[in-house]
């Protein structure tokens, strides 16, 4: 790029060649009262020229330094945008290992849910059959007493009325098991609709 004081050199070089031809050419004679005046308006019209290239060249010098403030500018906001970009991509990428690690916290959590559950409905289902298996043998114990000691009518209550409270602490027991398998099948419930909002 041209500067201010390397433009007025190159017109003062094309000036001083231009008064070099100038006084190296024919000079014209119009007459005995005439003077050298042909070169003087050759050299006025050449200084002229010369002002206007310098005026040319200094316009084309403003112009491009203005034109490549611009440039670097453009270039210094796309590098901003460039870093804001790639921060910006960073940081997504950050969220969607935490969005990752927490579907698998919660898959992991469904598994578990989902395991107990099962035991739970198991062991429900163990401790119904061990209820009836209990039920069944205490109508045969008392239909086997009452046919066989009917006088101990008495005896027969009392073991009647303690086989009643295995019974019903069987059943809270049940009871208790059915409740475990409601909370566990709420909190699942609860697991898998957080899984499909993510």
């Amino acid at each position: 790029m041209l500067s201010n004081g390397m433009i007025w050199s190159l017109c003062m070089l094309y000036l001083a060649g231009g008064l070099g031809a100038v006084h190296t050419g024919p000079v014209k004679r119009l007459g005995k009262t005439a003077n050298i005046v042909a070169p003087r308006e050759d050299v006025n019209v050449l200084v002229y020229g010369v002002i206007q290239l310098g005026e040319s060249l200094n316009n084309v010098y403003e112009s491009t330094e203005a034109k490549v403030a611009n440039i670097r500018m453009a270039l210094k906001q796309h590098e901003g945008a460039l870093k804001q970009l790639t921060e910006e991509t960073a940081q997504a990428g950050e969220v969607e290992e935490q969005i990752k690690g927490v579907i698998q916290l919660l898959q992991d959590q469904t598994f578990k849910q989902e395991t107990q559950t099962r035991m739970t409905e198991g062991q429900l289902a163990n401790i119904e059959r061990d209820e009836e298996a209990l039920r069944t043998k205490v109508k045969c114990l008392e239909a086997y007493l009452n046919s066989t000691f009917p006088t101990s009518i008495k005896a027969l209550q009392e073991r009647a009325a303690f086989n009643a409270s295995i019974l019903k602490g069987l059943q809270h027991l049940t009871q208790f098991q059915k409740q475990k398998i409601d909370k566990h099948a709420e909190q699942l419930a609860t697991l898998q609709r957080m899984s499909e909002a993510l």
